[in-house]
C-alpha cells in the first residue's frame, strides 16, 4: 500500500516490555513484528504481540457503555452511565456505609500508564476500605519481604540473568513468563547465554517446564514443599562453611548473625523424604550454587501461591544475601528506572487492618482476595453489598471462582471497567469499557522496576480514539469528580490538568523526578526506540529506605513460622494428589483466549497428569477425568506426560468460558475449565494473607458418562 507507516511501541500483554515495529495504513494494522532498535528486547517478540491487533479489531470489544436489563444489554451514552454509576454508588453508600462498595483491580492496571496514574483518584474518591487486588494471588510476598529487608514494597531485586555464571530457579517458569518479577524478554536467549559461557542453569519444579527442558538440569520437588528444601538449604550453607557475612550487603543487616541458627534442625536428610530430592542432591545443589564465580536464586509463582509463600521468598533473599549475591554483578541486583517510584510512593505496610469474616491482614490498603466471596456473602455490619471491579475477571483468577461467581450475582449494585463481557463483569449492571492497547500512550511505569537492564521507553498511541470512546483514565477521573466534589484544590488541579494534558503530563513530572537528568518526556519522544541507561549497577546502602540504612532482617517475625512449617511436616500426607497450575507463553490470564491466532491449535487446557499416576487412577490418554476437590469439580480431558512428577497434576490458569451470558465467541469455542473452580479459598499463607492455589489436594475418577459406555 502506497500510504503503509510504521510505528514503534512496546506490547503491554506480559511482563517483558517487548518493543514492536507495527505496519500500518489509515486505522488498519497491518503487521506487528519486533523492534530490532529497541535496547531492551533487541527485536525479540513473543506470539502474544501479534494480538494487540486482534485487541483492538475484536468485534465482541464493548465500544460504548451498555446497562443490562430486563431485555439484555444496552448501550447507553457516556453521560447517562456516569450518572448512574455515581448516583448507584452514593446510594449504595449511604445506606449501608463506605465500606458496603468492594473494589477489585486487577493486574492488567499495572500494564497501563492512564490507569497507574489516575487510579489512585478513584479510590480515593470511593472511601471505602474494602479494597482488593490481584496481588494478593501472586506477588505479595515479593512486596513483604522487601519492604521488611529494604524499607519499600517496590524496592525489589532482579536476577542478573545477562551476566551471571550459575541460576536456580525454583517455582518458576521464565520461558513461558517472559520473566515475572524480573522483566526479562527472550528468556530463551539468556538461559542459551549463561550456558555458552559456560555456567549453569538449574530448575526446581514439581513439572519439567519449557524453563526445565532447556536448563542444566531439573529436579522434580514435591508441590508446596519448597520451605523444606529452602530451611535445609540454608542449614547446609552454614554446614559446608559457604557463609560470607562480610560481603557488603550482609554488613549491613544487623540481624545476621542469627541467620545461622534459622534453620538449624532442618537437615537435607530430614527433608528428603517429604520434597522429593535427596540429601545427596540437596548437598550437591548447595555446593555448586556457593563455589561459582557468581550466582543468583530466584523463586517465583511456584513459591508464591503456597501455604509458605512469604518464608520461602524471605528463604530465597536470605540465601542471597548470607552467599554473597545481592547488589553484585551476576546476583540479585537493583533496577534503577526513569521513573522512580519507590521514592515516590509510600513504603508499604503490613495489617493496620483485618478483614471481618476471615481475619487477615490488609498489605498497603488491599485485602487478600481470599477473603472477597465472604465479605460478600457473610451477613452483618460492614458486609459488601456493591461492588466495582477495575480490569480484572476475578471469577476465573481467585481462588474458589464458583463460589465467587455467586457472590457477585446477588450483589444490589456492580459496575465493571472492562472493555469485554466476561465471566465477571456479565454480573454488573453497568459496564465502562475503556479503548484498547493500540489508542493509548504508553511508559512502563511499574516493570522498569523489575528489569534486567535499564532502559526508558515512551510510545505515544498508534490510533486516536474515537469521539464516542474513552481512556480509561478518562472514566476515572470523570467518577472521581462525581463522586468527590469536595476534594482539596490540589487534587482539582491536578484532575484537571490531567484530564487536559493526559497522563504524560504525570510521567514527565515523573521522569523530572528521576535518576536520570538527561531523560525527559522530550529527549522519548526524539527516541522512539527507547533508550539505554545502561546494566544493572550496585545500589547498596543508598538505594536502602530504611532511616538508618540497613537492611532489617526481621528474623523474629518470620522465625515465627517454623512452628507452622514443622507442623506441616508431621502431618504431611504423600498419598495424596497435588494440583498444580501451568502457563503458556500465549496466555496471560483469561483475556488473550478471545483471539484466535493464540487459542487456535490443539487444546491447552487439558489435566497433565503422569503415565504411573494414570495407570494407579485407571485413567487413559483422552479420557474425561472428574477432578474433584474440597470446594468444586470439573471435567477435563487427560494429557498423560512424563512432564510432571507422579503424584501431581496440572491445569493450566485462566480458561473456563463456559459460563452463560459472557459475549466472547472465540473464548466460548475454546471454553475449558476454570482451575479456580477447584483451588480453596480456605487454603491461605496464614503469614501474608496471599492465596495458595499450588498443591491443592484433589480426587481424580474417570467421567460417568464414559464409564458407562
Amino acid at each position: 500500500m502506497a500510504d503503509e507507516k510504521l510505528h514503534f511501541g512496546t506490547c503491554t500483554l506480559c511482563e517483558a516490555m517487548c518493543g514492536i515495529e507495527v505496519k500500518y495504513s489509515g486505522e488498519k494494522v497491518l503487521s506487528i513484528k519486533g523492534d530490532k532498535n529497541d535496547p531492551f528486547s533487541k527485536g525479540y517478540i513473543c506470539p502474544k504481540a501479534t494480538a494487540l491487533q486482534d485487541l483492538y479489531e475484536d468485534p465482541d470489544r464493548l465500544r460504548q457503555p451498555v446497562e443490562r436489563t430486563a431485555n439484555g444489554w444496552q448501550e447507553i451514552s457516556w453521560p447517562e452511565a456516569f450518572d448512574k454509576v455515581a448516583e448507584g454508588i452514593q446510594k449504595l453508600q449511604k445506606k449501608y456505609g463506605a465500606n458496603a462498595l468492594g473494589i477489585y483491580l486487577g493486574n492488567p492496571n499495572v500494564h497501563n500508564m492512564g490507569s497507574m496514574l489516575t487510579t489512585k483518584h478513584l479510590l480515593t474518591s470511593l472511601k471505602s476500605r474494602s479494597r482488593f487486588s490481584a496481588t494478593s494471588i501472586d506477588q505479595l510476598p515479593h512486596h513483604i519481604v522487601c519492604m521488611h529487608l529494604f524499607g519499600h514494597m517496590l524496592r525489589i531485586p532482579v536476577p542478573d540473568v545477562n551476566r551471571t555464571q550459575h541460576m536456580l530457579i525454583i517455582g518458576g517458569n521464565p520461558l513461558a513468563s517472559n520473566g515475572s518479577i524480573m522483566t526479562a524478554p527472550n528468556m530463551r536467549q539468556k538461559i542459551k547465554d549463561i550456558k555458552a559461557r559456560n555456567g549453569k542453569v538449574v530448575v526446581i519444579d514439581p513439572r519439567r517446564t519449557e524453563t526445565a527442558e532447556l536448563s542444566s538440569e531439573h529436579h522434580f520437588i514435591r508441590p508446596a514443599t519448597d520451605v523444606l528444601l529452602l530451611l535445609a538449604m540454608l542449614n547446609e550453607i552454614y554446614a559446608q562453611g559457604f557463609d560470607k557475612l562480610n560481603n557488603r550487603a550482609a554488613t549491613l543487616a544487623p540481624e545476621i548473625a542469627q541467620i545461622e541458627r534459622f534453620a538449624k534442625g532442618f537437615t537435607a536428610e530430614s527433608v528428603a523424604g517429604i520434597t522429593g530430592i535427596s540429601a545427596t542432591e540437596i548437598k550437591r545443589l548447595v555446593k555448586e550454587y556457593c563455589e561459582a564465580d557468581s550466582a543468583v536464586m530466584y523463586g517465583r509463582m511456584g513459591v508464591s501461591v503456597q501455604e509458605f509463600g512469604l518464608l520461602c521468598q524471605y528463604l530465597i533473599m536470605v540465601m542471597n544475601i548470607v552467599t554473597g549475591r545481592l547488589d553484585e554483578v551476576g546476583g540479585l541486583m537493583f533496577p534503577n528506572p526513569a521513573v522512580d517510584l519507590v521514592n515516590n510512593t509510600g513504603p508499604g505496610y503490613l495489617a493496620k487492618r483485618f478483614t471481618r469474616v476471615k481475619k487477615l491482614p490488609d498489605f498497603n490498603g488491599d485485602y487478600p482476595v481470599v477473603a472477597m466471596a465472604d465479605e460478600m456473602l457473610v451477613e452483618g455490619e460492614g458486609q459488601v453489598k456493591g461492588f466495582i471491579n477495575v480490569a480484572g475477571n476475578p471469577v476465573l483468577s481467585t481462588p474458589n471462582g464458583d463460589k465467587l461467581d455467586k457472590a457477585l450475582a446477588q450483589l444490589e449494585f456492580m459496575v465493571s471497567v472492562d472493555p469485554m463481557i466476561n465471566e465477571t463483569s456479565r454480573h454488573a449492571h453497568i459496564i465502562l469499557p475503556p479503548v484498547s492497547p493500540l489508542e493509548r500512550d504508553h511508559y512502563d511505569l511499574t516493570f522498569n522496576g523489575f528489569a534486567v537492564h535499564n532502559t526508558a521507553k515512551y510510545a505515544p498511541a498508534l490510533f486516536a480514539k474515537k469521539a464516542n470512546e474513552k481512556h480509561d483514565w478518562e472514566i476515572t477521573l470523570e467518577l472521581a469528580k462525581r463522586l468527590n466534589k469536595n476534594a482539596p484544590m490540589a487534587t482539582k488541579i491536578e484532575r484537571w490538568l490531567t484530564k487536559v494534558l493526559g497522563p504524560k503530563f504525570l510521567l514527565g513530572q515523573g521522569l523530572k523526578r528521576g535518576p536520570y537528568p538527561q531523560v525527559n518526556l522530550k529527549t522519548l519522544k526524539k527516541n522512539p526506540h527507547g533508550i539505554d541507561l545502561g546494566p544493572l549497577q550496585s545500589m547498596l546502602p543508598q538505594g536502602l529506605k530504611h532511616k538508618d540504612n540497613k537492611i532489617h532482617l526481621n528474623v523474629d517475625f518470620y522465625q515465627a513460622d517454623l512452628e507452622r512449617v514443622k507442623e506441616m511436616m508431621k502431618q504431611y500426607n504423600d498419598s495424596q494428589i497435588l494440583l498444580i497450575g501451568r502457563r503458556h507463553v500465549r496466555s496471560n490470564n483469561s483475556w488473550m483466549h478471545n483471539s484466535q491466532r493464540l487459542v487456535k491449535g490443539k487444546s491447552r487446557c487439558t489435566l497433565m497428569l503422569h503415565p504411573e499416576t494414570a495407570k494407579q487412577q485407571g485413567i487413559e490418554n483422552g479420557q474425561s477425568v472428574n477432578v474433584t476437590s474440597k470446594v468444586g469439580s470439573v471435567t477435563i480431558e487427560a494429557e498423560i506426560t512424563d512432564e510432571l512428577m507422579p503424584g501431581v497434576v496440572s491445569i493450566p490458569h485462566g480458561f473456563g468460558h463456559g459460563r452463560k451470558g459472557i459475549k466472547q465467541k472465540v473464548a466460548q469455542a475454546n471454553a475449558g475449565v476454570s482451575v479456580n473452580d477447584l483451588t480453596d479459598d480456605s487454603l491461605i499463607d496464614s503469614l501474608s494473607g496471599n492465596a495458595a492455589v499450588n498443591g491443592v489436594p484433589v480426587r481424580l475418577a474417570i467421567a460417568s458418562v464414559q464409564a458407562a459406555s
